[in-house]
């Protein structure tokens, strides 16, 4: 395995401009192209994102480490896995001797997408097709897709690209400012006593932002205009 200090290099990026989706497609290759080094020590750059996974081994391979690692933990946190999709199903691959473009790249290719589909239950507006990779005719649905696989993956405490991470902690500091609300809430009609005239609705939440999809995201670059993110 790779340097873990790789994919934490991303963290000293700070505000980048992006004007067109082609800028924030390939900071989110950046991003996977990190992950992927750290992960399996590859050497995948943006320039060659979609040539050094083309013939699907790597995919499959990454499929079923995310496999053996939520299985470990269905078993050390059972309560919790039982509220979750677990993938289980292995996923069947040729590794040796693969020729981008052949039949046998396509079946490996072909498996991790039915695999994506059936035990992530990835949307398929986040889903990408054979011929995409293949033919590297849709570029924009393979990133999204590899994105939704490592979010997935990231719930079973697999390590995540710094993009998944960063929306981890956005989360995490919602849910936190929410219960912190409900606290002070409760609190101020204790204050107020038994007789206060104030209901607590208890289906109320405070919406602190309105999240959109990545697929919903790379959509709306085009048409926004010049802006920030952080990445």
């Amino acid at each position: 395995m790779a340097d873990p200090s790789n994919i934490q290099s991303a963290a000293s990026k700070s505000i980048r401009p992006f004007r067109s989706s082609e800028e924030y497609l390939y900071a989110m290759k950046e991003d996977l192209a990190e992950w992927l080094n750290t992960l399996y020590d590859l050497d995948v750059q943006v320039e060659n994102f979609m040539d050094v996974l083309e013939t699907g081994y790597d995919l499959c391979q990454h499929a079923n480490n995310v496999n053996r690692i939520a299985l470990e933990f269905q078993q050390s946190n059972p309560e919790a896995a039982s509220r979750m999709r677990i993938p289980q199903k292995e996923v069947i691959f040729q590794a040796k001797n693969v020729v981008p473009g052949s039949f046998i790249a396509r079946d490996n290719i072909s498996n991790f997408i039915q695999w994506c589909r059936q035990e992530l239950g990835i949307q398929d507006v986040l889903m990408f097709e054979t011929n995409d990779l293949v033919l590297k005719k849709n570029e924009k649905n393979f990133v999204l897709c590899l994105l939704e696989v490592a979010r997935k993956g990231s719930k079973f405490g697999m390590l995540a690209p710094m993009l998944i991470q960063m929306e981890e902690e956005i989360e995490e500091e919602m849910r936190d400012q929410v219960v912190c609300g409900e606290l002070k809430t409760e609190q101020a009609i204790q204050d107020l006593g038994p007789k206060s005239p104030i209901y607590l609705n208890k289906t109320q939440r405070i919406t602190l932002c309105d999240l959109k999809n990545l697929d919903e995201l790379v959509s709306f670059l085009p048409s926004a205009g010049p802006f920030c993110l952080i990445y």
